[in-house]
């Protein structure tokens, strides 16, 4: 996987570059960079400058035009960047193309967040997971890898050390591919067979938690869900202010009032997530398709919200989690800034502009009694959370259980 890793320790410099398109204008495009570029600083990266280019697609070939990539390999060479990074998935062509141009480490959104993820997975299963998707990312893109292996080989008649140094043979590059693309399929074979294994356990864990409400946390990368989790559940969830700080689903009993329920925290979504990627963690998300609550958490304070929950609704319904219960819980409230109009200003009036109150009344408005407006960080408006969770949680419970409201079991926390 070194062809496209970042070490948290290297801290290398890099460039980011990026597309101002049809289908995503100037502001759009921006805010993909600013998300990027914390990306590249979570994978480890130093991110010295930014790219961008108007046309009407992506080229082919180069991504960018030919004089946009020569302007690139001028400032790469003259100030000796380690890398470059750009904000959509690049196709093997491109790759090997742009690679040959600019003769630097060359690396993709999706590459960047599959690095991002292989740091962060901690349990067998994530890391099966995050291993099955990288192997899918790189099956097609096997060519550009032969070339890199060719070189440090000295030629095509070098000795091929093959994915993971397994195989040692001498001859042409394209025996040589067949046998790397050999490898990896029986990798991934294995790998499926791994998470097939991790599913039944699973499954029989929720099926030994009896019929507890459960209650799933969602919302987009870095807008809060762990920080809320460690409230609500008294727990100690790792978060911190970097993407994807949670990769492993973490599910917690919690009690409010008298009532029990399972509380899961689960990764983030983010915009442009590979699909392969989804794919591989549809079992980590079984929490989220099993909920009968789910709680969408979205980061109030960032400009693109509306766009980050829309994201995360498609992404739920491409994994059948869509359709459930919700809440929306608009956290970060005490980190909300707008721009304030001028009287004379008879433009008409954005978000940008809104007040918190505002904005508020207009999503009140809208979601009616299923929106919430917290800080978790600040503590602000958690007890009113907690009684709107404890009354949707107690209706469920009552339809689930319509003559036993309070006859509770004993259950353990999972791990």
């Amino acid at each position: 996987m070194k062809e496209f890793v970042i070490s948290e320790a290297e801290s290398e410099t890099a460039i980011l570059v990026a597309l101002i398109t049809q289908a995503q204008d100037e502001r759009k495009t921006n805010e993909y960079l600013d998300e990027l570029a914390f990306l590249a600083e979570t994978a480890g990266a130093e991110i010295v400058k930014t790219f961008t280019q108007r046309l009407d697609m992506a080229h082919s070939v180069t991504y960018v035009g030919k004089g946009k990539l020569q302007e690139i390999k001028e400032y790469v060479t003259e100030h000796e960047i380690g890398m470059v990074i750009f904000d959509d998935e690049l196709s093997a062509k491109q790759l090997r193309n742009i690679e040959a141009e600019l003769q630097v480490k060359i690396l993709d959104r999706t590459s960047l967040i599959l690095d991002i993820f292989a740091m962060r997975a901690q349990t067998a299963n994530a890391k099966t997971q995050v291993e099955l998707a990288q192997y899918k990312y790189m099956l097609p893109r096997l060519t550009r890898l032969w070339t890199h292996l060719e070189r440090q080989g000295g030629g095509s008649g070098g000795s091929g050390g093959g994915m993971g140094g397994s195989v040692g043979l001498r001859g042409p590059g394209e025996t040589q591919l067949e046998m790397d693309k050999r490898i990896i399929l029986n990798r991934m074979s294995l790998l499926k067979a791994q998470l097939a294994d991790i599913d039944k356990q699973k499954a029989t864990q929720r099926k030994n938690r009896g019929k507890m409400i459960r209650v799933a946390l969602v919302g987009y990368t870095n807008v809060g869900k762990s920080t809320l989790m460690n409230l609500l559940a008294k727990s100690e969830v790792f978060a911190e202010n970097k993407l994807f700080a949670t990769l492993d689903t973490t599910v917690r009993k919690v009690i409010i009032e008298n009532l029990p329920f399972l509380l899961s925290d689960t990764v983030g979504f983010i915009r442009k997530l590979p699909t392969d990627l989804v794919e591989s963690f549809k079992s980590t998300l079984d929490e989220v398709r099993e909920a009968d609550l789910l709680l969408h958490v979205v980061d109030i304070s960032h400009p693109g919200f509306e766009e980050q929950i829309e994201v995360v609704n498609k992404t739920l319904a491409d994994i059948d989690g869509g359709g459930k219960p919700c809440i929306l819980i608009f956290n970060k409230i005490d980190a909300y800034t707008y721009v304030e109009k001028a009287p004379d200003d008879l433009t008409p009036r954005t978000k940008e502009n809104l007040t918190l109150e505002e904005l508020m009344k207009t999503w009140m408005a809208k979601m009616e009694d299923s929106c919430l407006f917290i800080s978790a960080r600040e503590k602000i408006n958690l007890e009113e959370l907690k009684n709107v969770v404890y009354e949707r949680v107690k209706a469920l419970h009552v339809q689930r259980f319509p003559y036993n409201d309070f006859l509770y079991q004993t259950y353990d926390d999972e791990e």
